[in-house]
This record gives C-alpha cells, structure tokens and sequence, in this order.
C-alpha cells in the first residue's frame, strides 16, 4: 500500500487534472491532546530537497514498516503534486538516503495557512471536539485567524490519530486498510504513498473504476468491513464517497480522515453516518450492485447497534 489519488504526479504549478477536497475526509481514535501550531519548514522548490524532518515529528504507530526510510541522514525530495484542494494541497514526496538504495515515497498533505483555508463546512465536524483552555475554544468559535490555524491544526491531528489508530486494528485484523500514517508535524501530515513506488503511479479512486460483478462485490464487502471496524470505534467517516476510497491491488484503501465524527460525543453523528452509508451505498447500486444487497437503511441500523447507539 502507497497512498494517494491521481494516476500520476503533476509538477508543481496547477496543471489540468485537480481534485478538490470537497470530497470525502474520516476518522480519529486516541485523545491527541492539543495540536501542535508550530509550521514545519517551507516546502522546497522542484529539483531541491531538504533534510528529512523525521526526528522533529510525532511518529506513527510502531513497529515501523520495513519500507519506512527513518534515518536522520535521508533528504525529502519534492516529486510534484498530487492532489489540490480548498484546504489542503498533497504532494509525492522521495525520502531517501544519499548514496544507498534506501528509499520510500511518501504523500505528504499540507493543511493551508488561516489565510488561505476555506473552512466552509467545519461546525458541524467540530461538535464534540474540545480543545482545553477556553480562550482557544472561543477563537475557535469565533474564527479569528489563531481559531482558524487551531482549526487547522485540529484537523491534522484528528486524521493523524484516525489514521494511527486505524492502521494498528487492520494490522491486526485484517478488516480495514489505511495509509500508514509516517509523522506529524504542525499542520503537515505525511503518509504511505498508495500505488506503484516504480512508476510514481498513484491507485485510482473507487469512483474511476468500473469493476466486473465479483469484484463490485468483494469491494462491498471490504467497505461494510471497514464501516463495522469504525462503528465499533465510536466513530464515522462524516464524509465518505468513492472518491476518497482507493483501489489497490484488490483491496479498498480509506483515505482522507481528517474530518472524523464521534457519534458519541457529537450530536449530529448518527446523521453523518447515514449520509456517509446513503452515498456509497447509492454508488454501489448505480454500477450493478443489487438494491437488497446494499440497502443504506438496514447498514445504518446495523452499524448504529455496532456503536451502542441503536
């Protein structure tokens, strides 16, 4: 697994095929006490690199994958972009080690400054997510531009933690497949890169295939997997489509969670879950899937149950 979405890299600069984060986002698990706001150092320019940033971020889960390059001597290569969106862009990044054969590709997504971010739907998101000192809840609420880069730095950490504490239950399991999630620092979140690390290609979005029925039907299967592993979590997607669910050798990846709900602690959650059922589930359906095999209303109840809630 390697994470991102388009079929390959654009070099920086806008170019034609753009997605836009108005898509879907996910999960968090585990209390990440307060975000960092400290910013990680300024992108470098194509053809430059920068030292690896590995001993200044938080790590993900361990043990590390094998293919995870960790040392302090490797640099981090900017390759180009991968996807551009309202409040982040991701970029295919090459960590590598100068003069061995070490070396991994990385997506890195960077949550855009309180200038440029357009946080146009975050309220609802945000319902049962505290921070602890009230002067940041206030600023906040209020969205000054320090409310707006905690909201940023909440929505990094938030998919950090998702993405954690998803990667350790499929680890185990076997029911749910996410990007490792490599660091964390600020509001820069680097990830596994899903797809071909030999071609730089990254694999498609569920809403780009067309699979034959068996296949249609072993993808369903995964995604109910998938829904009961974060239903009996406590949590929903809150912004689930084909467009943020990848297809990779076979497998569905989830990817894009930084915009988790926790059906206990958010009073809207019970709605987002439904949402996120009702449109996977109408995708489904609409590409041959039959209707009584993929009824929204009867997976809601069931995931509601999974949770405690129904």
């Amino acid at each position: 697994m390697r994470e991102h979405d388009l079929p390959a890299p654009q070099r920086r600069g806008r170019g034609k095929g753009r997605f836009d984060d108005d898509e879907p986002q996910f999960l968090r698990r585990g209390r990440v006490t307060e975000p960092a706001l400290a910013e990680p150092d300024e992108p470098a320019t194509d053809a430059e690199d920068r030292w690896s940033s590995w001993d200044e971020a938080v790590h993900g889960p361990e043990p590390h994958p094998d293919w995870l390059v960790t040392e302090l001597a490797a640099r981090d290569t900017e390759l180009g972009v991968l996807k551009t969106g309202k409040e982040a862009d991701v970029h295919l990044v090459r960590r590598a080690v100068p003069d061995t054969d070490r070396s991994c590709l990385l997506a890195v997504k960077r949550y855009r400054d309180a200038q440029h971010r357009l946080f146009h739907r975050d309220a609802g998101y945000l319902e049962g997510r505290r921070v602890r000192r009230s002067r940041e809840n206030r600023a906040m609420a209020g969205r000054t531009a320090f409310g707006r880069q905690m909201i940023a730095g909440q929505w990094a950490a938030a998919e950090f933690a998702a993405l954690a504490r998803l990667w350790e239950i499929g680890a185990a399991s076997g029911r749910i497949a996410v990007p490792y999630p490599v660091q964390l620092i600020g509001t820069e979140l680097m990830l596994e890169f899903v797809g071909d690390p030999d071609e730089g290609a990254a694999a498609p979005r569920l809403a780009q295939l067309r699979p034959e029925a068996a296949e249609l039907r072993s993808l369903w299967d995964q995604l109910v997997d998938a829904l009961v592993v974060l239903a009996r979590a406590g949590y929903a997607h809150g912004d689930l489509s084909p467009y943020n669910l990848l297809v990779h050798a076979g497998r569905l990846v989830m990817i894009d969670l930084p915009q988790v709900v926790d059906m206990v602690a958010n009073p809207q959650g019970p709605e987002f879950l439904a949402r996120d059922v009702r449109v996977v589930a109408t995708w489904f359906v609409a590409r041959g899937l039959p209707p009584d095999q993929a009824d929204p209303a009867e997976l809601t109840g069931l995931l509601l149950r999974e949770a405690g809630i129904g």
